[in-house]
């Protein structure tokens, strides 16, 4: 019998099929969570007014440029362990924590919006390290790592914004 042409190859990194599968069901939730939040910066980057406008406006759009480029990093890594990437709206809403915020909350609600979307994208990585340690999968905790760190410090410089 002749083997299918179209078949990939085998993946022998070092992570188990059923690890690299759990691995990629945690990133896809990260992903999800993470495109979910740039959606809801960029809205915001748009959509805000008021005495912060200038601040808030060039803000959110580091912000939602930043998130931009980290989909690309998460979902190559998901395809690097062997699985497709969600890409479908249908897909995001399925697999994310954050949920969209419907209308154009006043400037001080965006930021409160964004600070929790911030730490629930953070939770979704963190809640991964135990399977990639466990896996001793070092790039994805080393992406995982970077990603928490972006997340912590944005919801920090966005709280810092709602002390009086």
């Amino acid at each position: 019998m002749k083997a299918k042409k179209n078949s990939a190859p085998k993946i022998d990194i070092g992570i188990s099929s059923n690890d690299r599968e759990k691995i990629t069901k945690g990133l896809a939730e990260l992903l999800a969570d993470s495109y979910t939040l740039y959606l809801m910066t960029h809205n915001f980057h748009w959509n805000v007014t008021g005495p912060m406008f200038n601040t808030l406006h060039l803000m959110f759009m580091g912000q939602y440029t930043e998130q931009w480029n980290a989909l690309d990093l998460i979902a190559e890594r998901i395809r690097a362990l062997g699985f497709p990437a969600p890409g479908t709206y249908k897909e995001f809403i399925k697999h994310a924590s954050i949920k969209e915020v419907e209308g154009v909350p006043k400037a001080t609600d965006m930021i409160k919006h964004l600070v929790a979307a911030q730490e629930a994208t953070a939770r979704t990585a963190r809640k991964l390290f135990s399977v990639v340690e466990k896996a001793n999968d070092q790039p994805t905790a080393d992406l995982l790592t970077q990603r928490l760190d972006v997340h912590e410090k944005t919801a920090w410089m966005l709280r810092s914004l709602l002390e009086e």
